[in-house]
C-alpha cells in the first residue's frame, strides 16, 4: 500500500466540529488503501495567543541567555493539542490512531529557535507504524535539537513539516488542506474573475509564495521541489471522498502540457522602503550597508542604486519587510559616518505587485505588458525586480488593487 501526507491547517482544525471533518477525510483516504500521516496546525488563533502570552512573560534579565528556546515550548503546545485531539477522534470512529510530537519522529532541526530549519527525518518508527496500520497523527511546527530541545519552524512551519514527512516515508504525494480550493492565478478577494490551476510548477509556485500568496510557505514548496515531492493544494470543507481530482497539483514544469506565459499575479503589503541619499560613489559601499543588514537577519529584497546630481555620489534603494522596517533605518545610521552618506528615509506605504511565469523563459514582451497595464491605469512604478520567471514592481500601496486587477487583464488570466 502506498503511503500519503494529509495537512491540515489551522482554520480546518478550529474547533471539535471541524476537526470531525478531518478525521472523515482521514477516514476515506485509509478506506481507499493509503497509509496515512497527518501534519496539523494549533487550532486557528491559538499560536497568536501563545505568542502573545510569551511576550507578556517578558525577556530573561541581563547576563542571562534569551528566552527564545522557552518561547519554542511555549508555541509548540498549541500543535500537540490538535494531534491529540484528532487521534482522540479517529480512534472514536474504530480507527488505529496515534499522536507524534516533533521529538518522537524524530524531526531533526537545528537550535536557530523560532525559526529553526530541518536537518533529517529518520523515519524507521514512523514508517513501521504507519505499515502496521496505524494513522500517525503528528504535531507540526516543531522539531528537535541534538541537544533534545524543542524548536519551532517558524509560521507556517506545519508546511514544511509535511513535505518532510513525506520525502522521509517516501509518499506517493503530500496533500495540502487549506480553506481554499487550491491555487488561483491571483487572490479572489480582489479579482472575482480569478480562476483556480489545475497545475503549477515549483518554480512558480516558490515564487508565488515568497512574493505574497499565503496559500503554501516558501521553506515547504524548496523542500517540495528539492526532493520531488508532489504537493496537491485543496479545500478541508470537501465531503469525505470528493477530494479525487480536486484542488492543485504542485509538480515538476515537464509535467505540464500546456505552459502559460504568465501563470498568476501576487501582490505583498507587508513591504518598506528604504532610501539612502549622497552615498560615496566608490566600490565596498554596498557591502557595508548589506552586510550589516545581513549581520541583523535582516532580509533585503529588491535594490536599485542611481548616480546623485552630485558627483561621485549615489541615490540607493532597496525594500525590508515592514517588521523589519525600524531595526533596518537604525542599522544604517549607526553606518552614517562610516559610510558617509548624506540620509535615509522609509516609506511604509507601498506594495509589490509581481507577474509570474516559466512561460517568461521563451517569450518576449512580458515586461511590456505590464508597464503598459499599470502606465494606462496611472500606477507609477518606483521599484523594478526581475528574476527567469518573474517581474515586480514597487507601487504606491493605494494602487494595489487596481494594479492587481489591470494585470490580470492584461494577460488574460480571467480566460484560462
Amino acid at each position: 500500500m502506498s503511503r500519503l501526507v494529509m495537512k491540515f491547517g489551522g482554520t480546518s482544525v478550529a474547533d471539535l466540529e471541524r476537526i470531525r471533518r478531518v478525521a472523515g477525510l482521514v477516514a476515506a483516504e485509509t478506506a481507499a488503501g493509503h497509509r496515512v500521516a497527518v501534519v496539523v496546525s494549533a487550532m486557528s488563533g491559538k499560536t497568536n495567543e501563545l505568542v502573545a502570552w510569551t511576550d507578556a512573560a517578558g525577556p530573561a534579565a541581563d547576563g542571562l541567555p534569551a528566552s527564545d528556546d522557552e518561547y519554542d515550548v511555549v508555541v509548540a503546545s498549541g500543535e500537540q493539542v490538535t494531534a491529540g485531539l484528532l487521534a482522540m477522534t479517529l480512534r472514536n470512529m474504530g480507527l488505529s490512531a496515534r499522536s507524534w510530537m516533533g521529538w518522537q519522529v524524530p524531526i531533526i532541526a537545528d537550535d536557530a529557535h523560532g525559526r529553526s530549519r530541518i536537518d533529517d527525518v529518520p523515519p524507521e518508527a514512523l514508517t513501521a507504524s504507519m505499515d502496521a496500520g496505524v494513522i500517525a497523527v503528528i504535531a507540526g511546527f516543531q522539531g528537535v535539537t541534538a541537544s533534545g530541545r524543542i524548536a519551532t519552524l517558524g509560521r507556517g512551519g506545519s508546511d514544511t513539516s509535511a513535505v518532510a514527512i513525506a520525502a522521509a516515508v517516501r509518499a506517493v504525494r503530500c496533500d495540502i488542506y487549506t480553506d481554499v480550493d487550491g491555487v488561483y492565478t491571483t487572490d479572489p478577494r480582489i479579482e472575482s474573475r480569478a480562476r483556480k490551476l489545475a497545475r503549477i510548477s515549483y518554480e512558480e509556485m516558490l515564487e508565488m509564495a515568497s512574493l505574497g500568496a499565503k496559500v503554501l510557505q516558501t521553506r515547504s514548496v524548496e523542500l517540495a521541489m528539492a526532493q520531488k515531492v508532489p504537493l496537491r493544494v485543496l479545500s478541508s470543507f470537501v465531503e469525505p471522498g470528493d477530494a479525487p481530482g480536486q484542488g492543485t497539483i504542485v509538480c515538476d514544469e515537464e509535467e505540464i502540457m500546456e505552459k502559460r506565459i504568465v501563470s498568476g499575479v501576487a501582490y505583498s503589503r507587508d513591504e518598506a522602503k528604504i532610501s539612502l541619499f549622497g552615498l560615496p560613489d566608490h566600490p565596498g559601499v554596498s557591502s557595508v550597508i548589506f552586510g550589516a543588514l545581513a549581520d541583523a537577519n535582516v532580509n533585503v529584497d529588491m535594490i536599485v542604486q542611481s548616480h546623485a546630481r552630485i558627483a561621485d555620489t549615489a541615490n540607493m534603494e532597496f525594500t525590508v519587510g515592514k517588521r523589519d522596517a525600524g531595526r533596518a533605518v537604525d542599522l544604517v545610521r549607526r553606518l552614517k559616518d562610516q559610510v558617509g552618506f548624506e540620509d535615509v528615509q522609509v516609506n511604509e506605504d507601498v506594495a509589490k505587485v509581481s507577474v509570474i511565469g516559466v512561460g517568461m523563459r521563451s517569450h518576449a514582451g512580458v515586461a511590456k505588458t505590464m508597464f503598459g497595464a499599470l502606465a494606462e491605469k496611472g500606477v507609477n512604478i518606483q521599484v523594478i525586480s526581475t528574476s527567469e520567471i518573474k517581474i515586480s514592481v514597487l507601487i504606491d500601496a493605494a494602487y494595489t488593487e487596481l494594479a492587481v486587477r489591470a494585470l490580470h487583464a492584461a494577460y488574460g488570466l480571467d480566460q484560462l
